[in-house]
């Protein structure tokens, strides 16, 4: 099953839910690129690995202010759970949805 795609995607923040489409593009072996699109911009996707529907990666925010995001999900189907840690915020929800 390939995870490569856009999906529709609410974090759940404590600034309440935020919106965006996150894009998969699958790279060299096992990596995959990409980026989060939504609300407060734009983030690039870091060190995407795949390791069979789980996906890991790092991404930098920068608003409403800086700091370093550590994500995971699992994709089934074309449905995406996980979480993004986000250093003294803690560990929020992350939902999606696969785009047709």
């Amino acid at each position: 099953m390939s995870v490569a795609g856009s999906y529709d995607c609410v974090t759940k923040t404590p600034m309440g839910p935020q919106k965006g489409v996150l894009t998969i593009v699958p790279g060299e072996g096992d990596t995959f690129t990409g980026n989060i699109t939504g609300d407060l911009g734009s983030m690039d996707i870091e060190h995407g690995k795949i390791s069979g529907n789980t996906l890991t990666w790092q991404m930098k925010m920068t608003m409403p202010m800086p700091m370093d995001l550590d994500c995971t999900a699992t994709v089934d189907g074309d449905a995406l759970t996980g979480k993004v840690k986000a250093g003294m915020f803690g560990t929020m929800d992350l939902t999606g949805t696969r785009k047709n």
